[in-house]
């Protein structure tokens, strides 16, 4: 037994020197005597004998090194079994992953080759199964066992950022060490196997403005107090290697962008000391004089600036904003200049950062001054009125001419030429002012009413005599005073009433007065009655002195039937100066009223109805006769309409047959003579001929295809048209009609279509038939009747 251990021990020193030869690949080689798979391979000290269970395989965890590239395949390791006696009876087989493509055993040796190469970042193991077989019955002489073949990583992959290109800000004056960015990289290889993916990070470009972390791939700020204003970006190159940066190494590098952020560091400058300017003494308030400018390198809202005026003596005439967008001081003008008064403004202005950083207040302070001069430049200036408006009052029917006021005005410039007013005639088209062209008298032209205007506004107008252009105008407000020229009259047109049953001293009306005068001139309004009737016995007035007066019943009892009307004059005085006074006459009816004083009745006539009729009873009286003679009319007429031919024509009635024409025409050929329209029935153009003995059930539209005859000399056509419209009209006559046409001529070879000639004429027609037609052929049977009866007529 022991020398089966010690050549168990050679077995195992061989297949260590393969392993070292393979890049030191360790193996493990066990035997075992029975078929098992499973054991321990236990060490003892030196010179113990090692005890452990026995094994069916010689077996091994193996290593293949990736990227292999030699000529011959890579001896990964060798499979032998205790039962085999090398008279090459057992076949070794291997299945799994990659068997017979990348992993080939021979059959009888049982040593296992790479034929490619492999690379351990595609995969890392591959798992196997390896088993004995008899070569001649291919009976398992031992169970299938897997085992793993691991591929051993080498330094064959750089480190890779994951960015190409980083970009970072960090501010301007930062401190020594402040962090910028982290970059990172990574390495494929094995991180647990030797330094292949250790990494170390060095800064290439950028020195000696930042530094980077080796271990942390930190960038920091290396040098205190960069300035954006001097540079604002910088571009660091960052390597990363494997093993641990030595010698041999892999490497990758990456670009990092460094922008330089601004802070108010800097505060705002002039670029000069004193700014000149002008502006015309015509400038409007808020006219823009000038503007400046005061620099500051910093950006955003670290640059902004304020413009202020400080100091000078111009802060009351011109104010200062400012532009955000172009970041200038804009100087406008506040209030209107004048050359003659001042020439010449000067000014302070001071520009001030809006935003001040306290790290940084120590560089301050953040604002500076300049001098703005503002030279003011001379106009040709309009006149000026020495008041904005004028306010004058005029009285009332003043006589034409009177003095209304004076307005003045005078040229500003050093010229000082002369003026000349006029009245805008928008303002006065009634003409009632005139103005003196040299001196502004303002004067009437004819009486002024109070109470038709109370105000006239007008405006003047100013110009210089030597330049028309120049003009100004001032508006004038012209109060007509009142004076008392109108007397109080009654309030509205009072009717009063009065019962005839009223007591004595019985009120019953209270009247008020107006007056078209100014209060001044108006209430307070006392009433009264005039002298002569200051005693009637009727009626009495009493004045309330609170502008009304009451109206009472001085006796008792009135009659409508003696006098149902009364006329009682009052006079209206008022409290101007003088006063005025008018008689205003009250009218008073006497009206019969019920025993609580409500009216009833104010007619006269009610009491008179045994004597007569009253107006309303004469008014039926008179409406039924009115009626009764209409009806009459209306039956007259209608009997007379019944007499009326069935057929109506313009002037004769058709049964007589006879139509009479005094213009016969010149012949045929004669187209101008006479016209031929006027053989058209005007009654038959619309297609049909009214009837006046019945009542049509419908009315029949003309017929389509049937149009009025054209103004047409072709007669025959006009004929058949008016035939066609006679036998397809059913609301024709229903006895003959014979029409006749006048239009003959001279020389006609056509003959007389006139039946006239027949009663002078020898004929052999018997014409007595017509004497049993009835009383409407009566006068044909007496115009064709028999030679006979011409005879006995004759």
């Amino acid at each position: 037994p022991k020398m089966k251990e010690d050549h168990c021990l050679h077995a195992a020193l061989l297949c260590l020197g393969v392993l070292c030869y393979s890049h030191g690949l360790t193996t493990e080689r066990l035997n075992h005597s029975r078929p098992s798979l499973h054991g321990h391979h236990e060490k003892g000290k030196e010179g113990q004998v090692l005890h452990r269970s026995k094994r069916g395989w010689v077996w091994n965890q193996f290593f293949v090194i990736e990227e292999y590239t030699g000529p011959d395949p890579v001896l990964v390791g060798r499979l032998h079994s205790d039962i085999d006696s090398g008279d090459g009876n057992i076949k070794y087989i291997l299945s799994g992953e990659g068997a017979g493509i990348i992993f080939v055993i021979d059959d009888k040796s049982g040593n296992i080759h790479a034929t490619k190469t492999l690379d351990r970042e595609e995969r890392a193991q591959y798992t196997l199964t390896a088993q004995a077989v008899d070569r001649n019955t291919n009976r398992p002489l031992e169970p299938p066992s897997e085992f793993i073949v691991k591929v051993q990583d080498i330094n064959d992959n750089p480190p890779e950022f994951l960015h190409e290109n980083y970009h970072a800000n960090v501010p301007e004056r930062s401190n020594v060490g402040t962090s910028v960015i982290q970059v990172t990289a990574s390495d494929a290889d094995d991180p647990t196997y030797g330094n292949s993916a250790k990494l170390v990070y060095s800064i290439l470009e950028g020195q000696p403005y930042f530094s980077v972390e080796a271990q942390t791939g930190i960038i920091r700020t290396a040098l205190p107090n960069m300035d954006r204003e001097a540079k604002e970006e910088y571009h660091v190159v960052i390597q990363a290697k494997d093993m641990g940066g030595h010698m041999g190494g892999l490497s990758g590098t990456t670009k990092v962008t460094i922008t330089l952020t601004d802070v108010n560091d800097n505060p705002p400058k002039f670029p000069q000391s004193v700014y000149q300017m002008s502006v015309s003494e015509a400038a409007v308030p808020g006219e823009e004089v000038g503007r400046v400018k005061a620099k500051d390198p910093d950006i955003g809202e670290n640059g902004l600036v304020a413009y202020s005026i400080i100091d000078g003596d111009g802060m009351d005439m011109f104010e200062i904003t400012t532009d955000y967008e172009t970041q200038e001081g804009v100087v406008k003008l506040k209030k209107t200049l004048d050359y003659e008064t001042k020439k010449s403004y000067s000014l302070k202005v001071e520009a001030a950062n809006v935003h001040i950083d306290p790290k940084f207040i120590s560089n301050g302070p953040f604002k500076d001054t300049v001098t703005v001069k503002i030279a003011v430049e001379d106009a040709d200036e309009p006149p000026v009125f020495l008041k904005p408006s004028y306010i004058f009052e005029v009285q009332e029917n003043a006589a034409s001419g009177t003095v209304v006021g004076k307005v003045h005005a005078k040229d500003p410039d050093a010229a000082n030429s002369a003026i000349r007013y006029s009245i805008d005639r928008h303002t006065d088209l009634e003409r009632y002012f005139v103005i003196n062209a040299e001196d502004g008298n303002i004067k009437t032209i004819k009486a002024l009413d109070r109470e038709e205007m109370a105000w006239h506004n007008i405006s003047v107008f100013a110009v210089e005599v030597h330049k028309q252009h120049q003009e100004a105008k001032v508006p004038i407000a012209i109060k007509v005073v009142d004076v008392n020229d109108n007397a109080p009259k009654f309030a509205a047109a009072y009717e009063a009433f009065v019962c005839e049953n009223a007591r004595s001293n019985q009120q019953f009306i209270t009247i008020s007065a107006d007056d078209k005068d100014d209060s001044a001139n108006g209430p307070r309004f006392i009433f009264s009655l005039p002298p002569e009737i200051i005693h009637n016995p009727n009626f009495t007035l009493r004045d309330n002195r609170d502008n009304t007066a009451s109206v009472l019943v001085r006796r008792e009892g009135f009659s409508r039937q003696k006098q149902d009307l009364y006329l009682l004059p009052i006079v209206i005085s008022d409290g101007g100066v003088p006063p005025l006074s008018s008689t205003n006459t009250l009218t008073i009816r006497v009206c019969g009223c019920d025993s609580g004083g409500s009216l009833l009745s104010c007619n006269a006539e009610a009491y008179i109805l045994n004597a007569g009729l009253s107006t309303g009873a004469l008014i039926a009286i008179l409406a039924c006769i009115v009626i009764l003679l209409v009806i009459v009319v209306l039956f007259v007429t209608l009997k007379r309409q019944k007499k009326e031919p069935l057929i109506v024509f313009e002037e004769e009635d058709v049964r007589e047959n006879i139509i009479t024409y005094d213009d016969e025409g010149g012949g045929e050929e004669d187209t101008e003579a006479f016209d031929i329209a006027t053989l058209q029935n005007p009654d038959g153009i619309n297609g049909f001929i009214p009837r006046k003995d019945i009542k049509p059930e419908y009315q029949y539209l003309p017929r389509p295809g049937l149009r009025p005859a054209p103004n047409s000399v072709d007669v025959d056509d006009f004929i058949n048209t008016r035939i066609q419209e006679a036998d397809n009209d059913p609301t024709a006559p229903p006895y003959d009609s014979i029409q006749i046409y006048g239009y003959e001529g001279r020389g006609s070879v056509a003959g007389s279509l006139s039946s006239l000639e027949s009663a002078t004429t020898d004929s052999d027609l018997d014409y007595d038939y017509l004497q049993n037609w009835g009383p409407r052929f009566k006068k044909l049977a007496d115009l064709y009747g028999s030679k006979d009866t011409f005879d006995d007529d004759s």
